[in-house]
């Protein structure tokens, strides 16, 4: 969906469905952005106000510590916590796929298979709709912007807790409203929100500005490694990084925002090692390059300029990848299956 009156005219079938539970769980991707945990907060906020019972739950249980601030965030539970009577519905938020959701799917697959009434906003547009009700706006610029939308276009009344978390989404994947996702809209969107009360002032210095002295160490770390291979630049981060700098891995989120800016490359890629192998964070600056097609020939999925994927562990299977995709991005070969 793209148009603006498509998309309003989901938003009321996305209501009834919330309108007639009584408790709902909330729920977003694993290894979790600002959109994705504000997208969650400020629904679970506004549902609580309206009299509603609500679990907002990280998909696997990791809260990265810029996030903190936000209102509501004492809130979020674990999977492991969660028992299934404990609600009627789930509400899905900024993902694209439900197996995203990571830990929180994997350990209560059957509350996905349909018998639990669910719905889901995105704007990722890898994803293909799924639930009762659904909104997927790849227009929009972040999740929290349809969300907006949506309570505005329902009248909703948004608290300045809510509009906090529904301006720190908008700021958190555009990067401060500087990406080429920002349109105009989003601003029109943003503005509203600073009408509401967003607190602005704290957004930014959470998001950008104010860090940990471990996230300091970690980049450091990381940035040291930096690598360019043909067209792309990349970087990992390792179990000995997080060890040395005291960091949580969440905590080096922003570095492939940041060496994608590197003029001589037109991809980013930053690689997290774990024991199950390794997610890859992509990122684009030209117009050219779709790097969520890139991702999806490796399972993952995302946009044309922020995607990722999971690998197998090893450094054969990183090494792999960054060849192929250092290829892919010199050829403009988005399609194939992988070599």
């Amino acid at each position: 969906m793209s148009s603006d009156r498509t998309v309003a005219a989901s938003f009321g079938q996305i209501w009834d469905v919330v309108s007639k539970s009584t408790s709902l769980l909330i729920a977003t991707h694993a290894h979790p952005d600002a959109d994705a945990i504000a997208s969650a907060l400020a629904v679970a906020d506004l549902l609580a106000s309206k009299g509603k019972n609500v679990i907002p739950v990280v998909g696997d249980g990791d809260l990265p510590d810029p996030l903190v601030f936000l209102p509501g965030a004492e809130r979020l539970r674990v999977p492991s916590e969660i028992e299934r009577s404990e609600f009627d519905a789930i509400f899905v938020v900024d993902c694209a796929e439900l197996h995203r959701l990571g830990p929180l799917y994997y350990k209560h697959n059957s509350w996905f298979d349909g018998s639990v009434p669910l719905v889901s906003v995105d704007h990722h547009v890898t994803n293909p709709g799924f639930g009762v009700a659904w909104v997927v706006d790849p227009v929009a610029a972040a999740t929290c912007e349809i969300l907006t939308m949506m309570f505005t276009e329902l009248d909703v009344k948004m608290s300045p807790e809510v509009a906090t978390c529904l301006a720190a989404g908008i700021y958190g994947d555009t990067l401060g409203l500087k990406t080429p996702s920002t349109t105009s809209r989003t601003l029109r969107v943003a503005a509203d929100l600073v009408d509401c009360k967003a607190d602005i002032v704290a957004i930014v210095d959470s998001l950008f500005r104010v860090k940990p002295y471990s996230t300091v160490r970690l980049w450091g770390h990381a940035l040291r490694q930096t690598t360019m291979l043909g067209p792309i630049v990349w970087t990992e981060i390792t179990p000995d990084m997080l060890k040395e700098s005291g960091a949580l891995s969440s905590e080096g989120e922003g570095i492939v925002n940041f060496i994608a800016g590197t003029r001589e490359a037109t991809v980013g890629i930053l690689l997290y090692q774990n024991p199950g192998g390794w997610r890859a964070s992509l990122r684009a600056i030209a117009d050219d390059i779709d790097v969520a097609k890139l991702a999806q020939l490796y399972g993952g999925g995302g946009h044309s300029r922020a995607a990722g994927c999971s690998l197998p562990p090893g450094p054969e299977a990183r090494d792999n990848f960054l060849r192929d995709i250092s290829r892919r991005v010199a050829d403009r070969d988005f399609n194939a299956a992988p070599s």
